[in-house]
C-alpha cells in the first residue's frame, strides 16, 4: 500500500468509528525501526491527548510483538484499519505473527545467498552500471526545502500548545520540547532555540504572525 492508500484507508475507519482526527505523522522506513520519528512524534501526540494511534496494517505500527505489547502495557489503544474488530489481545496475536514471518524470511534470504554463493554466483559489488545523468543538486536542495516545511507544519500545534500554556521564549519552547519527547526534525530528541527558531521561520505568515517568540531565559 503506498502513502496515499494508507491514508485513505486510516480516514476512512476514523470515519467510520465516528473519531475526530487529531494528527498525521508517516514515515519512509521499515516498520521494524521503532526509532521512527513520524511514529515517535504520534506516540507523544496519544500520550498527550489519550488518542488512539491508528495506522492501516498493524506492520506499519511496527513489527515488533514486544515493542506492541510494551506499548499496550503503557496504555495506549491501537488500531489496525484492516483489522476493526481486532481487539488488544488479537493485535498481540498478530504481532507475533508478524515477527515470526519476518524472522522467516530474513533467515530464508540469508539460506539463498549462502547457497548462491557456494555455487561461485558474486554477489554485491559493482555491475558497470552508470546513471545517465549526474544528480540533480537543484531539485535535491528543492525536495530538502520542502521536506523541512513540511516537518515545520507537522510541529506547528506543538509549539502553539505550548504558547497557549505560557511558553513563549525560543529556548523554553526547545525546554519543553525536550522534556515532552517530542522527536527533532533530524530525528533526534534534544531541542536548541536555533532548532525551534527554523521551524518557525518556514511557516507562512499567516501561521507565524501572531507568535513573537524571543530568545532570552525563562519561559
Amino acid at each position: 500500500m503506498g502513502l496515499e492508500a494508507q491514508q485513505a484507508s486510516v480516514r476512512a475507519f476514523v470515519e467510520r468509528e465516528g473519531w475526530t482526527l487529531v494528527a498525521e505523522h508517516q514515515d519512509i522506513a521499515s516498520g521494524k525501526d521503532d526509532r521512527r520519528p513520524g511514529f515517535q512524534a504520534a506516540l507523544t501526540r496519544c500520550r498527550q491527548l489519550g488518542a488512539v494511534l491508528v495506522a492501516a496494517r498493524l506492520d506499519r505500527i511496527t513489527r515488533r510483538a514486544h515493542t506492541l505489547s510494551q506499548l499496550l502495557e503503557e496504555g495506549i489503544s491501537i488500531r489496525a484499519a484492516d483489522m476493526p474488530g481486532a481487539d488488544d489481545l488479537m493485535m498481540r496475536v498478530y504481532a507475533a505473527m508478524a515477527q515470526k514471518e519476518r524472522e522467516i524470511i530474513s533467515e530464508r534470504t540469508r539460506a539463498a545467498l549462502a547457497a548462491a554463493r557456494a555455487r561461485g554466483a558474486v554477489l554485491g559489488g559493482d555491475r558497470g552500471w552508470r546513471p545517465s545523468k549526474p544528480p540533480c543538486a537543484a531539485a535535491a536542495a528543492i525536495s530538502r526545502v520542502e521536506q523541512a516545511t513540511r516537518t515545520a507544519h507537522r510541529l506547528a500545534l506543538e509549539l502553539e500548545v505550548l504558547r497557549a500554556e505560557g511558553i513563549t521564549t525560543h529556548q523554553g519552547l526547545a525546554r519543553a520540547l525536550t522534556e515532552r519527547g517530542v522527536p527533532t526534525p533530524r530525528g533526534g530528541s534534544a531541542w536548541t532555540h536555533t532548532s525551534v527558531a527554523r521551524i518557525l521561520e518556514r511557516l507562512p505568515a499567516q501561521i507565524a504572525k501572531d507568535k513573537t517568540f524571543g530568545a532570552g531565559a525563562g519561559r
